[in-house]
């Protein structure tokens, strides 16, 4: 048995790294819910970018919502590991970090290697759908209206691309080329914007997934420190509970 002077000497610590994992963890909960946010905003906003890549593409707004609904989850079970000073069940919060950490890593590993193939399947879904481009408002054809009139451009490379295609024999330029709204410019190039949306388009999509590939590796980072403070307090509370015995 020890000392009351060593058993002493260790509540202390066990108290404060309760405290510091109680704000941890508060903190991790939040940047579930910004994660949560993060997802939806990017299912929103970049629906018309991601419509025009693969279908592997279109889930990552679906892997953020998901992380982060798991995080939340997560959070408030480290929250009653910590209040309940558990020792197996701070170590099976730090294992559980340690799982969304690894993932998180690998799924950005992947996109990271894998970046170019978006840029090129981009490029070519977007030729396609000016191909089969049709007024009725079918999601590819919606989706090159919303780039075109967001993005104040015409066309893949420039407006030139739209004069191979069905559409611009049949009816000419789609309203979205227009410089000003509420024209109709047919075949009269001087009403249209003459850049091309592929550069455009990149342009956006690097500078806000930018913003998604910050938050989430912050995300990832910050886990690195629940993963230590949890493991950490639940040896502090192991030695002490052997102590008294």
């Amino acid at each position: 048995m020890a000392s009351p002077s060593r058993r002493l000497q260790t509540k202390p610590v066990i108290t404060c790294l309760k405290s510091v994992l109680l704000i941890y963890t508060f903190i991790f909960w939040i940047t579930g819910v910004i994660l949560l946010a993060v997802g939806i905003w990017g299912k929103v906003s970049l629906e018309n970018y991601f419509s025009l890549l693969n279908e592997k593409a279109t889930n990552v707004p679906f892997v953020l919502i998901g992380t982060g609904t798991v995080i939340i989850l997560l959070g408030t079970f480290g929250c009653f590991a910590t209040c309940r000073a558990s020792a197996w069940m701070l170590k099976l919060y730090a294992m559980f970090l340690t799982l969304i950490f690894l993932v998180e890593l690998v799924a950005a590993i992947v996109g990271f290697v894998f970046r170019h193939e978006i840029k090129n399947s981009f490029k070519s879904n977007y030729e396609n759908a000016l191909k089969e481009y049709n007024s009725t408002g079918d999601y590819r054809s919606e989706a090159v209206d919303k780039i075109q009139s967001t993005l104040h451009c015409c066309g893949v490379t420039n407006y030139r691309d739209w004069k191979g295609t069905n559409y611009y024999s049949e009816t000419g330029f789609p309203k979205s080329c227009c410089k000003l709204e509420g024209c109709y410019p047919q075949r009269d190039a001087d009403k249209v914007n003459e850049e091309g949306c592929f550069i455009k388009v990149m342009t956006t999509i690097e500078s806000e997934m930018g913003v998604v590939a910050g938050i989430s590796f912050g995300v990832a980072c910050f886990q690195l420190i629940g993963i230590f403070l949890a493991y950490c307090l639940s040896r502090a509370i192991t030695n002490n509970q052997y102590e008294i015995v």
